[in-house]
């Protein structure tokens, strides 16, 4: 009996441990699996983040009344609308009516999962998802302690940065376009320090020329996004008087607005190399979502009627060949040139008619069949093109009915424009958002340091490179991880997280400082010179979109939200409830 038993319990003993062994040998071949064999360890020695103190003319006392403790549940400021709306009124000339948003009264609160969570179950994954916070904490660190109030950090001479486009003063784009990155890193320290900065020290009235689309996108898209997670009143206030500020661009014989405009004086003007100083689609196309966001947030429809009469010029103009060209005369709505294309000059018009749709919760119809007419046409002139050596699928750019052999980075959002656009994956505009996707991430495997060029060609001799100098630079752009993320959400295929951990790879061994991050001049050299420049966009949209590629879907779903031009997230009309049930 006793040798019965002893017997048993050997067996049982050797059965768990079996067990223990399928379990541990299943999981290892998952985790290759997901990651196409590639061992995924943390560099062995990765650069820890600078300890630094708080930003420029912050006592450090100050500094633990500045961090808050998430809550279960995001606290919705009841009359948080009303009071931004009764200071706005206060100051600016807007409607006196309460907001009307009725079109958010539907669907469901924002929780905290949905903007502060999306914990991975796999190890693996979220040590990566880890990795891409330190490397935000790490830049935003740099950009407080060396160029606080800034608009970029020039992260190897340590000191600000001004760019052309967002004018000679320093208010704070870097600061602004990060706002909702540090909220969904649950960086809250960060966010705090940063709205008392924005209450504090952010002034419009400046005597300044700066770009209409990059203020829209960048910051009233940054503050749209970050008033909806954390309901801040000053940040909506802010919102709506730099859109003040940005309405004298409209006063053209058209509507169509102009590109620059001095926040201070209204004075407006085009850029002189805009064929013929016209007015450039990708900008005044690019206006839609957050002018429409607004009026509803503040109940003033002034914002709305401005965009609502560029959709109207739009829709009734003559599209030669079915397509919209890249620059319009603000003065007769005709167009200037013959050129269009889904790069620089055209891109994101094109992605704001389908994201208008999904943000109206499908009810802006015409949006969509402008953009579903827009890719025919495309498709009819050849703008999809194969390369003649590996059958590539780029995306070119038309001029006087040629096609370009060139491809530039900022047309790689096109794979994941076209999956998101797509009505499942047997579409054919689906495989081809895949295939586009597919030949960004040989422009970047292609080089020495594994990031892609700013430009890349297809010749008979070669596929996805640059060729001249210029088109050789790496500026920390996003879109090809742009199209990793959404193709990662679609279709869970493990080689968009693996390309996306590639990404994070070479960027911090290549473009890290030990202040931030820098742009490359040449992408085929493992020694390339740095170009000094820690881009807005790199907080705003490249670490967000890795962030999110190693997330859970719950961490701002695609059928709750969708991402303007600059990955700021904005709610999907009947689907995320604004006020209180």
């Amino acid at each position: 009996m006793k040798l019965r038993v002893r017997s048993f319990r050997c067996r049982r003993i050797f059965h768990l441990i079996l067990v223990v062994i399928i379990i541990f040998v299943t999981t290892s071949l998952l985790n290759n699996y997901l990651f196409e064999e590639k061992i995924l360890k943390l560099p062995s020695v990765v650069p820890k983040p600078q300890i630094i103190g708080p930003p420029p003319n912050i006592p450090e006392s100050d500094q633990d009344s500045r961090q808050i403790q998430p809550p279960a549940q995001i606290p919705i400021e009841t009359d948080a609308l009303e009071n931004a709306t009764k200071v706005l009124t206060q100051t600016l000339p807007i409607s006196e009516k309460l907001p009307s948003i009725a079109a958010f009264n539907n669907g469901t609160l924002i929780s905290k999962e949905e903007i502060q969570g999306g914990f991975p179950v796999n190890e693996t994954v979220a040590s990566i998802r880890d990795k891409v916070r330190e490397m935000m904490k790490f830049a935003w660190n740099g950009y407080a302690t060396y160029a606080w109030g800034s608009n970029e950090l020039r992260p190897v001479s340590k000191t600000g940065h001004l760019p052309f486009v967002l004018g000679n003063e320093p208010l704070g784009a870097s600061l602004i376009d990060s706002l909702d990155t540090l909220y969904i890193m649950n960086l809250n320290k960060e966010f705090n320090t940063a709205v008392e900065w924005i209450e504090t020290n952010l002034d419009f009235n400046k005597n300044t020329q700066v770009s209409v689309f990059e203020f829209n996108i960048r910051y009233i898209g940054g503050l749209l996004s970050a008033y909806t997670f954390s309901r801040k009143p000053i940040l909506l206030t802010k919102a709506a008087e730099l859109a003040q500020r940005l309405l004298p661009a409209f006063d053209t014989p058209s509507g169509i607005p102009m590109s620059l405009i001095n926040l201070k004086t209204g004075d407006k003007r085009n850029f002189v190399w805009a064929n013929g100083r016209c007015s450039i689609l990708s900008e005044f196309g690019t206006l839609h979502m957050e002018f429409k966001y607004l009026s509803e947030l503040t109940g003033n429809p002034v914002y709305s009627e401005k965009v609502d009469a560029i959709r109207k010029i739009l829709e009734e103009v003559d599209r030669p060949n079915g397509l919209f060209l890249n620059f319009m005369n603000p003065n007769t709505k005709s167009w200037c040139g013959n050129e269009a294309g889904l790069s620089a000059l055209g891109d994101s018009f094109y992605e704001y008619l389908l994201k208008e749709w999904i943000r109206t919760d499908h009810k802006d119809v015409k949006a969509l069949e402008l953009y579903n007419s827009s890719l025919e046409s495309f498709l009819k002139v050849g703008l999809f093109h194969k390369s003649p050596q590996h059958n590539l699928l780029y995306v070119g750019n038309y001029k006087y009915g040629a096609i370009s052999n060139s491809m530039d980075h900022l047309a790689c959002f096109v794979g994941g424009m076209l999956s998101l656009g797509a009505s499942d994956k047997n579409d054919p505009w689906f495989q081809r958002g895949v295939e586009i996707t597919d030949t960004c991430r040989r422009s970047y495997d292609s080089a020495s340091t594994g990031l892609g060029p700013e430009i890349f060609s297809f010749t008979d001799q070669s596929s996805a490179i640059a060729i001249t100098q210029s088109h050789k630079m790496y500026l920390l752009r996003p879109e090809t991880v742009e199209s990793y993320f959404y193709l990662w959400r679609l279709t869970k295929d493990p080689k968009y997280r693996v390309w996306a951990w590639d990404v994070v790879q070479a960027i911090e061994k290549y473009a890290r400082t030990n202040a931030g991050y820098s742009g490359l001049h040449d992408v085929y050299s493992i020694n390339s010179t740095l170009d000094d420049v820690q881009q807005s966009y790199f907080l705003a949209e490249t670490l967000k979109y890795l962030y999110l590629i190693f997330s859970e879907d719950t961490l701002l779903p695609l059928d709750r939200w969708v991402f303007n031009s600059e990955a700021h997230p904005l709610p999907i009309q009947n689907k995320v409830k604004l006020t209180p049930g």
